[in-house]
C-alpha cells in the first residue's frame, strides 16, 4: 500500500510511504530475523518511489549510504517504510528512508533503520535531466537539508578510498564469491536490474563469508549485518549478463567482520571482461543467545596487499565514525 503524507495531512509529491506483510521468503538464514538484503530491498523501493514522485521522470539510484540495523525486525512483522525528500542538486534527490516494524496483533511500529540514498534522475535517453527544486519547509525539513548538505564531503572522501581499493594477486583474505546470469525477473522500468536487487546480492555474498569465517556449531548461520555504507553505483546492471559478487573479509575486530564487497558484471560471450558496476562495506556480528554480539575469530593479513587492505578499511572505518547517524525520531517528523 502506498500512502502520500505531508504536514498538513495533503497528498504531497516530497515525501511516501509503503506498508506491508514481510513474507517467509524475506527471512534470514536460521529463521530468527529479516534478512538485512530485503530491508535494503524494501528502502530502495521507497526511496526510488519518492524521487520518481517528485521528478516525474525515471530514477537510478547512484548511492546509499550508513543503513545501520539498529536491531533485528522479527519474522512475519508489519513493515513500514517511510521515505522523505531531503535535498536536490541540478540533477540528483536526496531522500531519508526509515524502516519501521510491529507485531501484527499491535500495530505500534518502532523504527529499525534509517539511511540516505542518492538518485539522479534521467531523461528518455539515459542522460541526467534536471528535477524540481525542493526547498525545506518544515523544523525537521531543515534540520534533515542540513544533514544532507553536511555529509557530501564525508561521502567523497569515503567514495575515494574505496576506488582505490585494490584486490593484490597476494591476496589470502577470506572470500566468497557468487556468478550467475540476471533473471527478467528483477527488472526496473529502465530494463535493469533494481538497486535493491543488487543490494540483496550484496548482503548475500557478505553473509556467506561471514557465516563461514565465523562458524562456531550453528552459530554460524546466525551471522547478521549491523551496518552497510558507502555504496556506491556505477554502471547499470543489465539483465541477461553475467554477474560476479565477490565479498572479502578485510578487517575484524574483537565482535566483528568488516567485508569490502564488489559487484561486476559482463556479456555471458565475454565473461573475462568484467566492469565494475557496484561496491561497498558492511559489518557484520553474531549475536548470541543474550542478544550480545560474540567474540569472532581475528583475521591477521599476511601480505603486503592484504595489510593495505586492512589499512584501508580502518580508515574507511575512521570516516564513517565522523558522520552522526541522524535519529529516525526526526525523519519521521512531520
Amino acid at each position: 500500500m502506498i500512502i502520500p503524507t505531508s504536514a498538513s495531512g495533503a497528498a504531497a509529491d516530497d515525501r511516501i510511504t509503503l506498508r506491508f506483510l514481510s513474507t517467509p521468503a524475506d527471512t534470514a538464514a536460521g529463521g530468527r530475523s529479516v534478512a538485512a538484503g530485503s530491508v535494503m530491498e524494501w528502502i530502495d523501493k521507497a526511496g526510488y518511489a519518492c524521487a520518481v514522485g517528485w521528478s516525474a521522470a525515471y530514477c537510478v539510484t547512484a548511492y546509499v549510504g550508513n543503513v545501520r540495523h539498529r536491531r533485528p525486525i522479527p519474522p512475519g512483522s508489519l513493515i513500514e517504510v517511510e521515505a522523505r525528500l531531503i535535498h536536490t542538486g541540478r540533477t540528483s534527490m536526496h531522500v531519508v528512508v526509515t524502516v519501521s516494524s510491529a507485531e501484527v496483533a499491535s500495530r505500534t511500529y518502532a523504527p529499525a533503520t534509517t539511511c540516505i540514498l542518492v538518485f539522479v534522475a534521467k531523461d528518455a535517453d539515459g542522460r541526467p535531466t534536471e528535477v524540481p527544486s525542493w526547498s525545506p519547509v518544515s523544523r525537521s525539513d531543515r534540520k534533515l537539508a542540513a544533514a544532507a548538505l553536511e555529509r557530501i564531503p564525508s561521502r567523497t572522501e569515503i567514495k575515494r578510498h574505496m576506488l582505490d581499493e585494490e584486490y593484490a594477486d597476494d591476496s589470502e583474505t577470506p572470500r566468497v564469491t557468487l556468478r550467475f546470469l540476471v533473471p527478467p525477473g528483477v527488472v526496473n522500468w529502465g530494463g535493469n536490474a533494481h538497486g535493491g536487487t543488487v543490494m540483496r546480492w550484496i548482503d548475500e555474498a557478505a553473509y556467506a563469508v561471514a557465516a563461514s569465517w565465523a562458524r562456531d556449531g550453528d552459530e554460524a548461520s546466525h551471522a547478521v549485518a549491523v551496518y552497510s555504507g558507502g555504496i556506491h553505483f556505477f554502471t547499470p546492471v543489465r539483465i541477461g549478463e553475467l554477474v560476479e559478487v565477490d565479498a572479502r573479509i578485510i578487517h575484524t575486530s574483537a565482535h566483528s567482520m568488516h567485508i569490502s564487497i564488489r559487484v561486476s558484471s559482463a556479456d555471458p560471450r565475454t565473461p573475462r571482461e568484467l566492469t565494475l558496476t557496484t561496491q561497498c562495506m558492511s559489518v557484520f556480528v553474531v549475536p548470541g543467545a543474550d542478544g550480545v554480539a560474540r567474540a569472532v575469530p581475528e583475521w591477521r593479513p599476511r601480505t603486503d596487499g592484504d595489510r593495505r587492505l586492512q589499512e584501508h578499511a580502518r580508515e574507511v572505518v575512521r570516516l564513517r565514525e565522523s558522520i552522526v547517524p541522524i535519529p529516525a525520531s526526526l525523519t519521521l517528523e512531520p
